[in-house]
């Protein structure tokens, strides 16, 4: 294998980002108003990195989920709300899981340990895998038809859109600094894409596969997490809502959703059904979970468990802002004799405020026989508790 650039190993290490993120799906009701979201449901609840959905049929979805420490593909059975892995790489991990046109069989891309990112197909039954496009770094792929592959890719550092003909076994490049948003557009021979050309405002445009023709369909200012409804409705996630736009009619982008769930923040992927009846979304964990979790893995004297929301790169600090230590090992290193040697360890929460990412927690902490008040701010980012300041 070649020795890989600093950039391009940057980017392929963080283009699958492993934030705390979860898959929650609900109905889509056509009101006369519009549209609502009822019957939510999180049906990756992991405490880990859930991401990538996609509708396999009427009755299953499949998306990527990690488990002792490798992200494998999940199915998951809608009627009876059972999910299980159907793929168990030993020296990598999947991600992007897609039924490929006309076939029972998966593709993902795969990511193994040494830096090696490929595409693979994978059997749905045997689990038996083959590549599909060698020498190719792909990252976000999407399926024109059963042999063609409109994919965005990681080329010189950057990243690029790519026509693949795996009958031809060609790739072409059509377009450069592009994002991982790849769709079909409803009832046409178009795909869609995201274009960051313009740093200021990022352009959707539309792709014709096989005239290779580009065109421009809106501004979509600094989003680029889309899917499309069968009516030809674009879906754009911001924060914790969605909106809509009619590219045929519309101006401007119109209120879809807007979730008050805490346990819905900031929504990044987002996939429709082929009748339009179900939305499945990615949404990152609540900073309170994120509070909640380390409290009770605290509490137990956990270490994985009181570890587990935080960074790697967690920064803690003495208020207002000394730092004195970062790094999860440093953590690890400091509260791992702690819960071991403090029998009547405890902390009892006073009272609790939450602002947007931040969490604020005034407790009452009990340790080697002394009860004393503290305060901890705890800041989140990506899913994960980032910092935290003890007053």
């Amino acid at each position: 294998m070649k020795k890989l650039t600093f950039l391009t190993l940057f980017i392929a290490t963080t283009i699958f980002c492993q934030t705390n993120t979860e898959v929650h799906i609900f109905d889509i009701i056509k009101t006369e108003k519009g549209y609502d979201l009822k019957n939510g449901k999180n049906i990756s609840n992991n405490a880990a990195y859930d991401n990538q959905p996609y509708f396999y049929d009427d009755n299953h979805v499949i998306f990527a989920s990690t488990r002792d420490k490798e992200t494998d593909i999940v199915i998951y059975n809608l009627e009876h709300n059972t999910k299980r892995f159907i793929s168990d790489t030993k020296n990598g991990s999947e991600y992007s899981p897609q039924r490929i046109p006309k076939s029972n069989d998966i593709s993902a891309v795969r990511l193994d340990k040494d830096g090696l990112q490929r595409f693979y197909q994978y059997n749905f039954k045997t689990q038996k895998n083959k590549e599909l496009i060698p020498d190719v770094k792909i990252a976000y792929p999407n399926w024109f038809d059963k042999k063609t592959i409109i994919a965005v890719a990681i080329i010189n550092g950057s990243l690029e859109l790519l026509i693949c003909d795996l009958k031809k076994k060609t790739t072409i490049s059509v377009a450069k600094n592009v994002g991982r948003s790849v769709h079909r557009i409803p009832n046409t021979n178009l795909m869609s894409f995201i274009s960051k050309e313009n740093k200021e405002s990022w352009l959707l445009k539309s792709l014709n596969p096989v005239t290779k023709e580009i065109k421009t369909i809106a501004s979509l200012k600094l989003q680029e997490d889309v899917t499309w409804l069968p009516n030809g409705l674009l879906l754009i996630s911001r924060g914790n809502t969605i909106y809509k736009f009619d590219p045929k009619k519309d101006m401007s982008p119109s209120l879809f959703f807007s979730s008050i769930d805490d346990n819905l923040n900031n929504i990044s992927r987002i996939a429709v059904n082929s009748d339009g009846t179900k939305l499945m979304l990615v949404a990152e964990a609540s900073p309170e979970y994120l509070a909640q979790e380390q409290l009770d893995g605290y509490n137990k004297r956990d270490i994985d468990a009181f570890l587990k929301p935080y960074a790697k790169e967690v920064q803690v600090y003495r208020f207002p802002n000394t730092l004195e230590y970062e790094g999860i090992e440093n953590m690890r290193n400091r509260y791992e004799s702690y819960f071991e040697n403090t029998p009547d360890l405890h902390c009892e929460l006073i009272k609790r405020i939450v602002h947007k990412d931040q969490v604020i927690d005034h407790e009452l902490v009990t340790a080697n026989g002394k009860t004393r008040k503290a305060l901890a701010i705890y800041t989140m980012k990506n899913g994960k508790i980032a910092s935290v300041t003890f007053l």
